[in-house]
């Protein structure tokens, strides 16, 4: 696989798209400034990764997924014996990568990864998407002297405030530039205040019924919406067939979500980590309808533009047709308050966030082993 006549990068991370994403952009920017590198990306077999990874031209190897059980049971017995086994699995691979730097960016994958790199000092970098860091990631940095986070609330032991590595053609936007050409992609009118809604790439569907409902309003006052529903997700009305609507459009997926950013006025949907950071990289006005389930990190992750007047926040519990009308259509009648929320955005975006985490992965690769953190 690797000769050592090059620098060899093993990226640990799966799962979710939150988590590939930037796995690749960092990839992509270290190829940038070492060309030559040797480059392997490891995921579980099940994850999004086994689908995502190959696609984007990059060689992945898989280690069995070890989740960690939240309550005692059968299973939480069976941890050490299954992680052991992980952990051998991912020294195999280290092993045969021959790996100079392990860059780890979250997921079950990552633990196994970072105590195998660990015990062959092998240099470690983290990257934590999220304001809440994960699990193996809180590991990671207590193995690690090089850790990175994409929000500056991020509480992880010696962490630099990066941002988010997102691919070339979200953090090179010019959305100014861009609308026109945009919403004649995505069959939008070009002179009429644009909501864009999405709830990511498995869509949400409280957020979809809200703005079903909330269709005749939204077109009564002149705003057209692009409702991008999630694959699967079509939103139907009471007869059973598809919702249609004067403005109104449904989509279950977008091809580069560009073309949302820069066609969109407003952006309504969740706050996961990518999603806050392209957002507020490219100055979108948004209203984020946190997930209700979880750790309560994706009301986190907004908290920075909600604070700075870039975005507005409901709960999902409280968001209906009636928040709609009372908050998003005033929203879009007032121009120049969405210029306002766009700057305030831009102010704490971060656009090169890839190419810092790629220097921080070549200044790891030349640490000396004996540098290594110890837990």
């Amino acid at each position: 696989m690797n000769t050592k006549s090059s620098l060899s990068v093993v990226l640990a991370g799966g799962g979710t798209a939150g988590h590939i994403s930037p796995l690749l952009a960092i990839a992509n920017a270290i190829l940038e400034v070492r060309p030559e590198a040797q480059l392997l990306a490891v995921g579980t077999p099940g994850g999004m990764e086994a689908r995502l990874v190959p696609a984007a031209g990059l060689e992945l190897a898989t280690v069995s997924r070890v989740p960690f059980p939240r309550k005692p049971s059968i299973e939480l017995l069976r941890l050490p014996g299954k992680l052991a086994g992980a952990v051998r699995q991912a020294g195999a691979i280290l092993d045969e990568a021959r790996a100079d730097v392990l860059v780890g960016v979250g997921g079950y994958v990552c633990t196994p990864l970072y105590l195998a790199a660990w015990r062959r000092k092998i240099p470690i970098v983290v990257h934590e998407a999220n304001t809440r860091p994960g699990l193996a990631n809180r590991v990671g940095a207590r193995l690690s002297r090089h850790v990175a986070v994409a929000f500056a609330a991020t509480r992880l032991r010696g962490a630099r405030h990066v941002g988010m590595p997102m691919r070339r053609e979200i953090s090179g936007l010019d959305r100014t530039a861009a609308r026109e050409a945009a919403r004649t992609a995505l069959g939008l009118e070009q002179d009429k205040p644009t909501l864009i809604v999405t709830g990511g790439s498995s869509g949400a569907q409280s957020i979809n019924r809200a703005v079903a409902a909330s269709v005749t309003a939204l077109a009564e006052a002149g705003i057209q919406t692009l409702h991008i529903t999630g694959r699967g997700k079509t939103v139907h009305d009471a007869q059973g067939k598809l919702l249609a609507a004067p403005g109104y459009r449904q989509v279950e997926y977008v091809d580069g979500m560009e073309l949302a950013y820069a066609a969109a006025d407003l952006l309504l949907g969740r706050s996961g980590a990518a999603t806050v950071c392209e957002v507020a990289a490219v100055g979108v006005p948004a209203v984020f309808v946190p997930l209700p389930i979880g750790n309560g990190e994706q009301a986190l992750n907004a908290a920075g533009l909600v604070d700075a007047d870039a975005a507005l926040l409901v709960e999902d519990s409280a968001f209906d047709a009636d928040w709609v009308a009372g908050h998003i259509i005033p929203l879009l009648r007032e121009p120049a308050r969405l210029d306002r929320m766009a700057a305030a955005a831009e102010q704490l975006g971060i656009r090169d966030a890839d190419r810092r985490m790629a220097a921080l992965v070549l200044e790891a690769a030349q640490s000396p082993a004996s540098t290594a953190a110890t837990p």
